[in-house]
């Protein structure tokens, strides 16, 4: 069966003087998918995300959400989807069920929040106050209002910022069921395992700018680098020594040791932290073989497959700031 695309991009910029916010921005989004979108903080994710919601005038390209133009037909599209911003508020004495009543009147035809909140788990804080609510009952009312129309696609912008483990895990869950209800869903993160764990399809953007696009598997896949295997150097396993400008010396590691192994491709090194990153189950057996041999101690070995994380620092070069 054919996939059907629901939102359509292509070309997009929005530039703020000399700041290029999003910088020809290109892709689709079929549905019934969980599409996720991952980036630091500047790369151009939340004024994508805007422009195709309405909320923000694109300067050129071309956008389509559900046959319609978010900008001409903003108030029928406005109908049939939801919206879950990144930073979100209400007036600290509205009361849940009065929020829910209140976001109710904005559309033509909506679903019976009751069950809605009941699904949520809200049920018993129908009657508290906004301020009364944790931070996790609050992105999950947000959930709620945003869901209140029924639409066939729901725009969810961090929505996991700030909330502990637990929540996060709860959030993930109805990430889950929202799709379940056939409505395609349109995620904006920091979070490498959140887009890792929830999502159809990944596009990594940066600079405003898709640095790839594909399934996560495909996207670790394609990265070249199936395995992680870092560690901390010992004190005493510092056996490799370095001149100062004062003429003495000091503990230093050699990292070349490690890039003789067969299958590694990289190795980072910071301070006392080592991660190799290579191919080959036996990966981990060889880079404690190569210490063994330099006489270089080690503490806290760690074996992993490579996973999201590894192909954005991979393709940005860099930490995912906050």
């Amino acid at each position: 069966m054919q996939a059907v695309a629901v939102i359509s991009v292509e070309g997009l910029y929005k530039h703020y003087g000399p700041v290029k916010a999003v910088d020809g921005v290109s892709f689709q989004i079929n549905a019934g998918e969980i599409f996720g979108m991952v980036g630091p903080n500047g790369s151009g994710k939340t004024t994508t995300i805007e422009c195709i919601e309405g909320l923000r005038q694109p300067d050129q390209g071309k956008l389509r959400v559900l046959g319609l133009d978010p900008q001409q037909d903003f108030y029928a599209l406005r109908e049939r989807i939801g919206v879950q911003l990144q930073a979100s508020n209400l007036p600290a004495r509205l009361r849940l069920e009065e929020a829910l009543e209140l976001f109710a009147s904005f559309y033509r035809q909506t679903a019976d929040w009751r069950p809605l909140i009941e699904e949520l788990g809200l049920a018993d804080k129908r009657r508290a106050f906004y301020s009364q609510l944790s931070g996790g009952q609050k992105q999950r009312l947000f959930i709620a209002l945003a869901l209140l129309n029924q639409p066939e696609i729901v725009f969810l912008d961090e929505l996991t910022t700030g909330l502990d483990p637990q929540a996060r895990r709860l959030t993930w869950e109805l990430v889950r069921q929202i799709r379940e209800r056939g409505t395609t869903v349109f995620l904006t993160t920091h979070f490498m395992d959140e887009a890792e764990r929830l999502c159809d399809r990944v596009a990594i953007l940066d600079h405003g700018q898709v640095l790839a696009l594909d399934t996560p598997s495909n996207l670790v896949s394609q990265l070249g680098m199936s395995r992680r295997v870092a560690f901390q150097i010992s004190d005493d396993g510092l056996v490799y020594t370095k001149s100062t400008a004062q003429g003495s010396s000091e503990p230093a590691f050699d990292p070349g040791i490690l890039k003789t192994i067969v299958g590694v491709q990289k190795v980072d090194w910071d301070g006392e932290a080592v991660t190799v990153y290579g191919q080959g189950n036996e990966l981990a057996g060889q880079v404690v073989m190569a210490l063994g041999n330099a006489g270089v101690g080690f503490t806290n070995l760690l074996s992993e497959r490579a996973n999201l994380e590894d192909v954005f620092l991979a393709l940005t070069g860099r930490a995912i700031r906050n």
